[in-house]
């Protein structure tokens, strides 16, 4: 695993580098926390960001969509790619406008995707997505035919050149500020599970990942 991230002239935090955050266990955690990521390139075009499914293996983030999509084909060519991924934790209320702002978990990553291609290596990382979705899920469903797996490409992208930006804690006001009669604090945010919603033909008892899902 890898165990620090320095700094590179594309992952240096500029603005507000104190809440830069160049650990392992935090790029790590914000990855693993994630059901989506927002993948940027350029092409003859113009410049595009996308979201798609995500998940981790070791030091790589992994990606996967058809044969024909754009962003697989061109992901596929070997172009210099940025995913970025963002938590909202809560929006911070000051007592001036200026000095409002947001707690947040982010991870930014730069690089440029490699195809899996060896068969097993496919299947093996189809499998940890339905893990990461619900534990246990893999063996209850049909895994994918021959055919279905020739029409899909899985891309990992090395977390080698990465980095993290972490807000957290109460508003920062001047201290001119602090008599004006304005509500300051944090207005938590949180995605949360919901109570699942089983489809109209299932019959048999609910599998513990449901049954815990809403709790």
């Amino acid at each position: 695993m890898i165990q620090s991230l320095a700094a590179t002239e594309r992952t240096r935090v500029r603005r507000v580098p104190e809440n830069a955050d160049y650990s392992q266990a935090t790029l790590l955690a914000v990855i693993d926390a994630a059901w989506l990521c927002h993948v940027a390139f350029a092409d003859a075009n113009g410049t595009h960001c996308m979201p798609t499914v995500c998940w981790r293996e070791g030091d790589y983030l992994y990606v996967h969509g058809s044969n024909g999509g754009r962003l697989i084909k061109l992901l596929a060519l070997g172009v210099q790619a940025c995913v970025t991924i963002t938590h909202l934790d809560g929006l911070v209320l000051a007592r001036s406008a200026f000095s409002h702002s947001m707690n947040y978990r982010s991870a930014i990553v730069y690089g440029v995707f490699e195809s899996v291609d060896d068969e097993a290596a496919k299947r093996a990382s189809m499998a940890a997505l339905m893990e990461k979705i619900a534990p246990g899920r893999h063996s209850e469903v049909r895994t994918g035919s021959v055919k279905e797996f020739n029409a899909t490409t899985i891309l990992r992208i090395s977390l080698a050149e990465a980095a993290c930006k972490v807000r957290s804690g109460p508003p920062v006001d001047d201290e001119q500020d602090m008599g004006i009669a304005a509500w300051a604090g944090v207005l938590p945010m949180a995605l949360r599970p919901l109570a699942p919603v089983p489809d109209a033909q299932w019959t048999l008892p609910d599998p513990a990942y449901v049954s815990a899902w809403g709790r």
